[in-house]
């Protein structure tokens, strides 16, 4: 009769073979939030926090969370079993001692330095069992050592659809709203205002930023990130915060010895062009010939004077402006919103129908 010894394992291999099996189980099964795994490129350990789809799910590592492709992560409990004991402990060092490690890129993201928007697609199944991009999360990713307060406003054909203000602080991403894909579709522009979270001296007081997309290049886009397995892809917003602009100061004193006649900056509007509280901008009311003009002349002529009483308005601090551009294709209504969207000193605008105007006229409110 054969002992029952010969069949038995001790204590520590039958731990080692239950983690093998279960590793070997557990490969085939479907990845579900809670569970440990092990990045294979890093040969770091996380935990799965979200399930982004069949082939991808979202990871934290500590505190740092990253889209992978579940062919990219493995359960850890086969490295766990077969990895060797720990080396003996070194000789204690003191924190001044160690060097400290440094932080250049953001987990997740293929960017450089600066500041980035981050567009993560999460796939689904059509009817003939395609992956399809179903909706977009947007992120911005701050790969620099500096904290920022940033106003985000997203716009689909020029109207409003979403604004946020909030911080992003260094080295970390932020997650801002989800985009229907079938939206991106309709001209999606993406402005950003950012401002330095503690300012400092010398710096420029705001940086402007704005982001378009057109349905080709997004396309484009897609079919290179799915080349490369990458999670997502991403545009470049700002590199490096600018500094302020410094205006040369001029001696007047100077100038009026040499004979130039210098005014006072405190009379110095009474020699402003009067300014307009409405300004009509039909063609014939600029110009005299304008029939031999091209549609792309005449739209140049018609910004050119919105913007000449654009500034009088402002240099005379006045309250409101009426711009009357006329109804037609839209065409020059879309690009004079287009430009109020960027004037700081615009309060708010509104194109609504107008007794006098119709839907004609584009009302600005302004502040100082």
């Amino acid at each position: 009769m054969i002992s029952p010894a010969i069949y038995s394992f001790n204590l520590f291999e039958q731990d080692v073979l239950a983690g093998v099996i279960f590793a070997l189980y557990s490969k085939y099964m479907k990845f579900q939030i809670g569970d440990k795994v092990l990045l294979l490129h890093s040969n770091e350990e996380g935990e799965v926090v979200d399930i982004i789809n069949k082939k991808m799910v979202m990871v934290d590592v500590d505190g740092v969370q990253f889209p992978v492709y579940t062919d990219q992560v493995d359960f850890p409990y086969y490295k766990r079993f077969t990895e060797k004991k720990a080396a003996p402990p070194k000789q204690k060092k003191y924190v001044d001692d160690v060097k400290k490690e440094k932080t250049n890129s953001i987990k997740g993201y293929n960017v450089g330095e600066g500041i980035w928007i981050a567009f993560l697609p999460v796939f689904d199944k059509d009817i003939f069992d395609d992956d399809v991009v179903e909706y977009f999360r947007i992120y911005l990713v701050n790969n620099s050592n500096t904290a920022y307060t940033f106003n985000y406003h997203l716009r689909f054909t020029g109207e409003s659809e979403f604004n946020l203000k909030n911080e992003l602080l260094p080295y970390s991403d932020f997650y801002v709203h989800d985009v229907p894909f079938e939206q991106l579709n309709d001209a999606p522009r993406f402005d950003f205002e950012f401002s330095l979270s503690q300012p400092v001296k010398g710096k420029a007081e705001y940086f402007e930023a704005s982001l378009k997309l057109k349905a080709k290049q997004l396309f484009q886009r897609i079919e290179e990130m799915l080349q490369k397995q990458e999670a997502s892809f991403s545009y470049l917003l700002m590199e490096n915060y600018p500094d302020a602009v410094v205006k040369d100061k001029v001696d007047l004193s100077k100038l009026s010895n040499a004979g130039f006649k210098v005014y006072d900056a405190g009379k110095a509007r009474q020699h402003i062009p009067p300014a307009r509280t409405v300004v009509d901008l039909h063609i014939e009311k600029i110009v005299n010939d304008w029939k031999h003009l091209s549609n792309f002349e005449i739209l140049t002529a018609q910004l050119r004077e919105f913007e000449k009483y654009y500034e009088l308005a402002v240099l005379h601090m006045q309250p409101t402006l009426i711009v009357i551009h006329g109804v037609g294709e839209g065409r020059l209504r879309d690009e004079i919103h287009d430009i109020l969207r960027l004037k700081r000193e615009v309060k708010s605008f509104v194109n609504q129908y107008h007794p006098l105007y119709g839907y004609g006229a584009t009302e600005i409110y302004f502040q100082y």
